[in-house]
């Protein structure tokens, strides 16, 4: 009875918060598909957006993972009815990130330049720089609402983020049919028509949380100065959680740079992978946050028995998701690869891929609800260290072997990552038990106060 109360409390907050990760999603998505029916050079196309969008995505998002803080800090305070240190949490994530955006966009910008380095083709190397110098000017919109959503999210508030992303796509659908093609009298600007699209929707995803949260909810008795203690306590919790998901990005964005030297289809194909598992992804890293949220608002009702039910199941539910995902890229992997293109090489090339991806999709589920359990208990260095040494130590360079020394092209570097996907939800589902267990054996007031081991 208890397992099913948690499970419709947890499902109360976890399927806005899918939706919305799937609204986020298939912005990716339709960008890739709609840039795949660009009647010359396709594969190049797809490419650009691939190499583009997970280097912007590295890059930006250690700005948005440096907000996760805000998931224990808002979500503790929120639990124990404590509003304004609530506002507060909020109010310090946006003076964190308003030096750090600059710095961002000038790190996405100088990078750019680098990609000739990995001798790709003329035309491979052109569709990049277009795509990136327009993308970078979605970075300032997409932290600010980063910020905001994990606000909202933490206070169970996810109707306004729903609503912001269901109507940010059309926007995003309706500005790729025009910018890409040049309808309406628009010039056809391929990739760039599609990254300024993108740029659109996320300031109008931006507007919308922030008139919400200000109109609707701000207590404009909080101070405006900034709090230096609290601006370092986000930063103590959001550090490691940004360097975790930056090293996670990166190295499929460092798999990716590799791919893309064995040519445009291996590097097309590629994409369609990242693609694809990357939508099934949003559903376990919804029901994270959610995880993250509930453990959290129980620690701060002094509760460690509703937190550790909370966080087990999440996981649960995350690895059961992903085992039909995996099924489902195991029995039709060329139909999922001709939603994105018609091109029958690509096709077949991106096959041999998803069903690497199929043997992970059931450990990725279940690592990512332990982060977000872990997460709401307050630790976030042990997602941080276990990504770093499975990825970087183990995963890359085992990827790196099979695919160029021992020839296996991109599955060989799918298959290292894959080995590294398994090894790091064997090390945070070990980490959650250990953490669960602890959570019982101490008091309420000690788990409320932070000082639970």
């Amino acid at each position: 009875m208890q397992f099913r109360r948690e499970l419709r409390s947890l499902l109360r907050l976890a399927v806005p918060v899918v939706l919305s990760d799937l609204g986020w999603m298939l912005m990716g998505i339709v960008d890739t598909m709609m840039v795949g029916r660009i009647t010359q050079g396709t594969a190049a196309a797809i490419g650009a957006v691939s190499i583009g969008s997970i280097y912007f995505y590295t890059v930006a998002m250690f700005g948005g993972g440096l907000m996760l803080g805000l998931d224990t800090l808002v979500s503790r305070a929120h639990g124990a009815g404590r509003r304004d240190e609530a506002y507060r949490s909020v109010l310090s994530g946006l003076y964190l990130i308003l030096p750090l955006t600059p710095i961002l966009m000038w790190i996405i910008w100088s990078g750019v330049s680098l990609f000739g380095t990995f001798g790709y083709e003329p035309a491979l190397l052109a569709e990049i720089a277009r795509f990136m110098h327009a993308l970078v000017w979605s970075l300032p919109p997409l932290l600010i609402y980063l910020t905001l959503r994990r606000y909202l999210q933490a206070t169970s508030r996810t109707a306004p983020v729903v609503f912001a992303l269901i109507t940010a796509n059309l926007i995003n659908v309706i500005g790729n049919w025009i910018l890409i093609y040049g309808h309406l009298g628009a010039p056809a600007m391929g990739t760039a028509g599609s990254a300024w699209s993108t740029v659109a929707a996320r300031a109008y995803m931006a507007m919308i949380l922030a008139g919400y949260v200000l109109f609707r909810e701000w207590p404009w008795h909080i101070a405006l100065t900034p709090d230096l203690a609290r601006i370092r306590q986000l930063l103590r919790l959001g550090l490691p959680a940004a360097l975790q998901i930056t090293l996670e990005i990166g190295v499929f964005a460092t798999a990716g740079a590799l791919i893309g030297k064995l040519g445009e289809v291996p590097l097309a194909a590629h994409q369609i992978a990242i693609q694809t598992v990357s939508a099934t992804y949003m559903v376990p890293l919804g029901i994270s946050t959610a995880a993250a949220v509930r453990v959290g608002q129980a620690v701060g009702r002094g509760d460690p028995h509703e937190a550790a039910r909370a966080g087990w199941t999440a996981v649960v539910l995350g690895g059961g998701f992903m085992s039909g995902c995996g099924i489902a890229m195991a029995v039709a992997p060329r139909a999922i690869g001709r939603l994105f293109t018609p091109d029958a090489a690509v096709v077949e090339a991106a096959v041999a891929l998803l069903l690497v991806a199929a043997a992970f999709q059931i450990f990725d589920g279940i690592q990512t609800c332990a982060m977000g359990a872990l997460r709401g208990a307050g630790d976030t260095h042990t997602a941080m260290l276990s990504h770093l040494v499975a990825y970087w130590a183990v995963g890359l360079p085992a990827g790196y072997a099979l695919c160029f020394r021992f020839g296996l092209g991109a599955a060989g570097m799918w298959a290292g990552l894959c080995a590294a996907v398994i090894l790091i939800g064997i090390v945070l589902l070990w980490a959650w038990w250990r953490r669960a267990n602890h959570m019982r054996g101490v008091t309420s007031d000690a788990l409320n106060a932070g000082t639970a081991p």
